[in-house]
């Protein structure tokens, strides 16, 4: 492990673990998250010397309740989608599996920066659905990885799972779709190696997917970005 490698997990241990603290204020509002989760992944962004350039800035609404779907290659997504969405209004709870919210890493940020648990051992998934709905009651959107974890494969995108359709549907929430063009892994272990060399990831918002569309949701995101 060199040097800068070192640094760099000191500083995301400690930053990621002091926001956490900080989102543990009950009091806080939709936009307070938001602009909290910004300024940490702007923060976090900077140091790995990591810019993130959106395409379609115009095609992502101002207001409202949405599911929000990306694909998924790296830790740094969220990081990505946060800066991508960041002219916006809309404040989204990210879908978070349970080995993150008892991550000795993300443990406390994941539990408290804005998540709904989806626990896939659990025998019922009503807690979960209950959870969404409060959540969008709020006027909160929902964020989301429909691959379910990261794609590992040469392949743009892995097999969507269910949750996302049944999330959509249940609810009649329209779909925002995007795409990090980039293989942000290997951008990710390159910044960590040398983090002087300015480095850029590329995210694509595609039109919104209508809710009742949501059957072919998979289908209806590889056309969005010509994946098909």
């Amino acid at each position: 492990m060199n040097l800068n490698k070192i640094k760099l997990g000191i500083y995301a241990t400690y930053i990621t673990n002091r926001f956490g603290f900080r989102f543990t204020n009950k009091s806080l509002s939709n936009e307070d998250k938001k602009k909290m989760r910004i300024d940490y992944a702007t923060q976090m962004l900077n140091k790995l010397n990591i810019d993130v350039v959106t395409q379609g800035q115009e095609k992502i609404p101002m207001d409202g309740n949405y599911m929000l779907v990306c694909n998924h290659r790296s830790v740094i997504d969220p990081l990505i989608v946060e800066l991508a969405l960041q002219k916006s209004n809309i404040y989204g709870l990210w879908v978070a599996k349970k080995e993150l919210y008892n991550s000795f890493f993300f443990g406390k940020f994941t539990r408290n920066a804005g998540t709904i648990l989806l626990d896939r051992e659990a025998k019922q998934m009503g807690g979960f659905f209950k959870d969404v709905k409060d959540a969008l009651s709020k006027d909160q959107s929902i964020f989301i990885f429909p691959e379910g974890t990261r794609n590992k494969s040469k392949d743009p995108i892995s097999q969507f799972k269910s949750g996302s359709q049944l999330i959509a549907i249940k609810n009649r929430i329209d779909i925002i779709p995007v795409y990090i063009d980039n293989q942000a892994n290997e951008v990710l272990k390159e910044a960590v190696n040398n983090s002087k060399i300015k480095r850029e990831i590329v995210v694509k918002i595609g039109d919104i997917i209508p809710y009742k569309e949501s059957k072919q949701l998979e289908s209806k995101y590889k056309e969005s970005f010509g994946l098909a």
